[in-house]
């Protein structure tokens, strides 16, 4: 039986294409009403973690930010209070590694294994099973884990021991948050000019500057397509908030993530946190 808490916008995705492999899944959400969809294909709930982690041998989670998972992780209901000693815990979240090395900890003392394994990519390279898995921990317990991996992902790349796989997703989510934030203001720019957006965006994409992740946001541009979202703005807040964090732990400086991260402050402010975080076209064009 494998175990997956968190069935968000990613999270269902990927519980998604283990249930679609004809895995047998034992699920858990804070909002029971998300895990729905898989339960009525055949999941079996579990009103609480621990639940969770009593009828799973490896147990995913993908949870919002880093005090989600320790809302999973402790306590009496908590995952670490059910899994049993030789079981696997695979956390994808996006949390500072040090956060990753605690828990790594707090499962050893339990005889638990713990991999950090988040992930790039959006809702369509989960739905179709080409997620990238940034990994950290035990190279065993990795190859335990691969074949689910391998279910839900394209490639796997193991980066190191505990909290270098969430090391790698804050370095990923550092250059996407920006390379969003210098492709908006560029056609923005463009458009000032008296250019049309379509064709600023099409000359962008035909010359050697534009990231291959900017070709998922290309639609959501041209038609101003924001409130539909496949990556949040509070979410790569978060994350930059993590990454700013993190530096100034390593004595480390962010001049230019900082300020990409203010302006996605400032749009979440503005009360379009769920928004994706493409809006920042229409924040910085207006």
């Amino acid at each position: 039986m494998i175990g997956f808490i968190g069935i968000g916008i990613m999270g269902s995705r990927m519980a998604g294409r283990l249930q679609n492999a004809g895995k047998k899944l034992v699920v858990y959400n804070r909002t029971k009403s998300k895990a729905d969809p898989l339960v009525a294909r055949g999941a079996e709930w579990a009103d609480t973690p621990r639940q969770v982690g009593e009828k799973a041998d490896i147990v995913f989670s993908m949870l919002a930010n880093p005090q989600a998972v320790e809302a999973v992780a402790y306590g009496d209901d908590g995952l670490l209070s059910g899994l049993k000693p030789g079981s696997l815990w695979v956390d994808s979240s996006t949390i500072n590694p040090g956060k990753s090395v605690e828990l790594a900890k707090a499962a050893a003392e339990k005889g638990i294994h713990f991999l950090d394994a988040p992930v790039a990519g959006s809702t369509a390279p989960a739905e179709k099973g080409e997620l990238l898995f940034f990994v950290g921990g035990d190279q065993k317990d990795l190859e335990t884990a691969r074949p689910l991996l391998d279910i839900m992902g394209k490639d796997v790349h193991y980066k190191g021991p505990n909290g270098s796989g969430t090391a790698m997703k804050l370095v990923n989510n550092l250059m996407l948050g920006q390379s969003v934030a210098a492709f908006s203001e560029a056609v923005a720019f463009g458009e000032s000019l008296g250019l049309d957006k379509k064709g600023v965006i099409e000359s962008l994409f035909a010359g050697p500057t534009a990231a291959p992740v900017l070709h998922f946001k290309k639609q959501k541009i041209i038609d101003g397509d924001f409130a539909n979202a496949d990556f949040k703005v509070a979410s790569i807040y978060k994350d930059l908030e993590l990454a700013s964090e993190e530096a100034y732990a390593h004595n480390f400086a962010l001049p230019l993530s900082n300020l990409v991260k203010a302006f996605y402050g400032l749009i979440k402010q503005q009360g379009k946190g769920d928004y994706d975080f493409a809006e920042m076209y229409d924040f910085l064009k207006k």
